[in-house]
């Protein structure tokens, strides 16, 4: 079935906050991790949340971000109607109010998260209203999600130096005067690779910040953004306290690259030949009696590979974030 609208979404939110259970929202950077987490999910009756920034789609429209958009639009639609669970698109880190605006023209994405976290608190509910508004003035069917507290690392090639936790007062204020559908916090954890360090966690902030924002009758899903280096255990107990949403991208990428690095290891010489052969690659090795092996270096050999390894990934973590088993859409 084609992969659904704002309101769907809001559904299985619901369904997650009451239910204790996350999705992990997934990052595509290409096509073929797209269509791995597609049946990652699918194999664990799992509805899946994907994600493109705006850096991935301006690589996939050849850099023109809103032809990206469309082109993967519409691959996402044709690859979710082969299979029984609910597909969403959310656009991850949006700065750019044009594109935004460009998303909701397009209709393609479920939700949106405008990010304005870098910009001071004022700003920062300025900025991500102004996107509340937009929608409720096109009436587009996406939900809003917005970001408190600066996370640790890199995103899209902007640096935050240090980690600003959010302070639960100040989350109930921001969603209230924003309108936001969703909020990121800041609860010690990381973009990027974690490179075995210790994160610094703090599940009982995030339980804080759900608890305060009820207490003000605000039953609004939380999100965990840089969740590398997370190990299992702790994500679970962070998806007790209003974790509905829990980010994933830089695994996919290293599992990605790994699995064709593996896959290419294996048989070098199918691809490269031996030092002491006099092969020329561009008379296409004519010259010698060596040949590479199309049976190796047929891109949709790796291909197959990487799809392979990302469904796994997923599925496993599906599991881990209690989405296995409770698509609404199957």
């Amino acid at each position: 079935m084609p992969f659904y609208g704002g309101s769907e979404l809001a559904t299985v939110y619901d369904d997650a906050l009451t239910e204790g259970f996350g999705l992990i929202a997934s990052n595509i950077a290409e096509p073929n991790i797209m269509m791995g987490l597609i049946e990652g999910a699918a194999r664990k009756d799992s509805d899946l949340l994907l994600q493109l920034s705006g850096g991935a789609s301006t690589f996939a429209g050849n850099e023109d971000p809103v032809d990206g958009l469309r082109t993967m639009g519409t691959y996402i639609e044709a690859i979710a109607d082969q299979y029984d669970i609910g597909v969403f698109l959310n656009m991850d880190h949006q700065s750019d109010l044009g594109f935004i605006e460009a998303q909701m023209d397009l209709g393609i994405p479920s939700s949106i998260m405008i990010d304005a976290s870098h910009e001071p608190f004022e700003e920062n509910v300025a900025r991500s209203r102004e996107v509340v508004e937009m929608k409720q003035d096109k009436d587009a069917d996406v939900l809003i999600e917005a970001e408190l507290g600066q996370i640790k690392g890199v995103e899209d090639n902007i640096e935050a130096a240090e980690a600003f936790y959010t302070d639960p007062e100040q989350a109930v204020e921001f969603v209230d005067r924003t309108g936001c559908d969703l909020l990121a916090i800041s609860v010690g954890t990381q973009h990027g690779v974690a490179k075995g360090k210790n994160l610094e966690l703090r599940p009982d902030l995030a339980q804080e910040i759900r608890q305060t924002l009820r207490d003000h009758g605000l039953d609004t899903p939380l999100v965990l953004h840089g969740s590398s280096g997370v190990q299992p255990e702790q994500l679970q107990e962070m998806l007790q306290h209003g974790i509905c949403k829990v980010n994933k991208d830089t695994r996919y990428q290293y599992e990605y690259t790994r699995t064709a690095f593996d896959l290419y290891r294996e048989d070098g010489t199918a691809i490269v030949p031996p030092e002491d052969t006099n092969a020329n690659r561009e008379t296409f090795f004519n010259d010698t009696e060596w040949s590479p092996n199309k049976d190796v270096f047929d891109p949709r050999v790796a291909g197959r590979e990487i799809r392979g390894r990302i469904a796994d990934v997923h599925a496993e973590l599906t599991e881990v974030s209690g989405s296995a088993g409770h698509s609404r859409f199957a």
